[in-house]
């Protein structure tokens, strides 16, 4: 199939599936995509296995496979979903939770990847570094998905600007992370034997200049490219062709950060920041905002329905066996536990020197849903005896957290999180 055939295809079932979830199941209009998407998927499968001479499973199957979800995701959409979601952030919001916002996108990750990296090799056997890079790829959370579902929610601002920014930051800094991690465990066959100390601290130094230079560099070419945007913005008043600069700004600065090989996730959030905040205010008439603010809205209304369809769809790729499936399971409890670590951590260090609203370890935790980078960095890790294991684990991990967690969570927030400005301790 040509790019323009699967494109087509991809919005029509999309539209279709979407329809499909309004008339009759009424969920959240991404999880039911999702919902619609799996249930088709898993149809099909059960239809091929009773009759196995039709062979439509395998004609889909590779299909599927022939759509590089992994390159679809991190070098397409990722940076249009990552600009969408943060052109609606405020910075001024953010600067006033920036402490625990940092911390969570940064030790949180971290702390994350430990635990399920350990806690991962512990139960399957798996050489510690490449369980500790699946740590790395299932700890970011999806900010599109965490956003969308507890929009219901009411929630206090500071707790929504908490969880907006962590989100934003931890696919970027989750990325990165996983990049060095993949470096690290490949080189070596993920065994620990690195060879002798010089190569082994000569890795590890350039695994540390890596994350510096993907980190910091996406995030100074996020801001440089934002700011040219917004003076040039400036000097226009054209509603239409406004809205194609920002268009402009999200496809072309993203592939500038993949070509000069600095993060391109954090550029778009930088970048994205910059416009939603100082270019809304000085750089856009009323109309233009407007404009921009609806359109960004579509865009990352369409592009969320389709990678949610296309998530669905990936159980084609995933090999079921009855030890992965149970892997997967204990991985859906491992998850769960590193993201209270990740989030309750941050928030006990910061209690000497702030107020959380109520609530806030719970619904940050129940709240930390997985999403489509997970899924598009197992299909991307590179081949080898573990990759089977760890794309079944993550796929398994991803269903449940959009699904069982994304539809329980807003009910949650409006249970625990409505008295806002209680302390810690409390919201424990």
């Amino acid at each position: 199939m040509t790019l323009l055939q699967i494109t087509s295809l991809l919005i029509v079932l999309a539209g279709a599936f979407g329809a499909i979830n309004y008339l009759f199941l009424r969920l959240p209009s991404s999880i039911g995509i999702l919902v619609v998407a799996l249930i088709a998927s898993l149809f099909v499968i059960g239809l091929d296995a009773i009759y196995p001479a039709s062979q439509v499973e395998e004609t889909i199957r590779a299909e599927v496979l022939a759509i590089d979800f992994s390159d679809a995701l991190l070098e397409g959409m990722l940076g249009l979903l990552l600009f969408a979601g943060a052109l609606h952030v405020k910075v001024s919001d953010l600067k006033a939770e920036w402490r625990p916002v940092f911390l969570m996108a940064t030790l949180g990750v971290a702390l994350s990847t430990a635990v399920v990296g350990t806690g991962f090799s512990w139960m399957t056997g798996m050489p510690l570094m490449i369980a500790l890079t699946f740590g790395a790829l299932i700890s970011p959370t999806d900010p599109v998905a965490v956003l969308g579902v507890l929009r219901q929610a009411s929630l206090p601002k500071s707790l929504e600007t908490k969880i907006a920014g962590e989100s934003l930051f931890n696919d970027g800094v989750g990325y990165v992370v996983y990049l060095v991690l993949v470096g690290l465990a490949f080189s070596s066959g993920g065994h620990g034997d690195m060879a002798e100390a010089h190569g082994a601290t000569s890795t590890v130094e350039s695994a540390l200049m890596l994350f510096a230079q993907e980190a910091l560099g996406g995030a100074a070419l996020g801001i440089v490219l934002g700011w040219l945007t917004f003076r040039v913005m400036r000097l226009i008043d054209d509603y239409a062709l406004e809205v194609l600069i920002t268009l402009g700004l999200a496809f072309g600065g993203y592939e500038l950060a993949v070509a000069l090989h600095v993060s391109a996730p954090i550029m778009a959030v930088c970048a994205g920041l910059l416009i939603g905040d100082v270019g809304s205010k000085y750089g856009m008439s009323e109309e233009t905002r407007r404009y921009v603010d609806a359109f960004w809205k579509m865009i990352d209304e369409i592009l969320n329905a389709i990678l949610f369809l296309m998530i669905g769809f990936e159980v084609f790729a995933v090999a079921f066996d009855t030890s992965s499936i149970i892997a997967g399971l204990m991985a859906i409890v491992l998850a769960l536990i590193a993201r209270l670590t990740a989030v309750a951590i941050p928030v006990l260090m910061l209690r000497p020197f702030r107020n959380f609203s109520k609530g806030t370890i719970p619904i940050m935790t129940w709240g930390g849903l997985k999403g489509g980078i997970s899924v598009a960095l197992a299909l991307s890790l590179p081949d080898s005896e573990w990759k089977p294991l760890i794309l079944t684990a993550t796929y398994i991990v991803v269903v449940f957290s959009i699904i069982v967690q994304g539809l329980t969570v807003a009910p949650l927030a409006k249970r625990v999180g409505r008295e806002p400005g209680l302390d810690v301790w409390r919201a424990i």
